[in-house]
């Protein structure tokens, strides 16, 4: 398990792009998590099709997964939390919904390249600049 948080040995060009693709995506993680924080379990409304627990699961994958891209911090596992909730993000806008991949009044675009980042930080991992190297090293 302690292998799968080790730091791949990319570039210092490639680690610092990969910094400033955390800090930017972790803050906007954030600021959409904090919200639905504050009412974890039911923010969603009172006719949510999706239970309780899953709401909490995706308002916390959001909120700390972006503290802990900004950190560079268990990277993979908050990277695995957020592309399964974009993924269902995806799924609920492109498929229950009808939306188009970018439209107005709803769109699927911003979940897709949400998901695309976690996709990208799971199987990249933090780059060099982050905590992750610190603690668990290099691949």
């Amino acid at each position: 398990m302690k292998n799968w948080f080790k730091v791949t040995d990319v570039s210092c060009k490639a680690s610092a792009g990969l910094l400033i693709l955390r800090l930017v995506a972790g803050a906007a993680f954030i600021l959409h998590g904090w919200p639905k924080m504050q009412a974890p379990m039911s923010w969603m409304g009172p006719d949510a099709p999706v239970p309780g627990i899953l709401q909490f699961l995706a308002a916390f994958s959001e909120f700390g997964g972006g503290i802990a891209w900004i950190l560079g911090l268990l990277v993979p596992l908050a990277s695995l939390g957020m592309a399964s909730t974009m993924a269902v993000a995806v799924y609920t806008h492109a498929v229950v919904k009808g939306d188009p991949f970018v439209g107005q009044g709803g769109s699927y675009e911003l979940a897709a390249v949400y998901f695309c980042i976690s996709i990208l930080l799971i199987t990249v991992g933090a780059g060099k600049y982050s905590v992750d190297r610190q603690i668990f090293g290099l691949k």
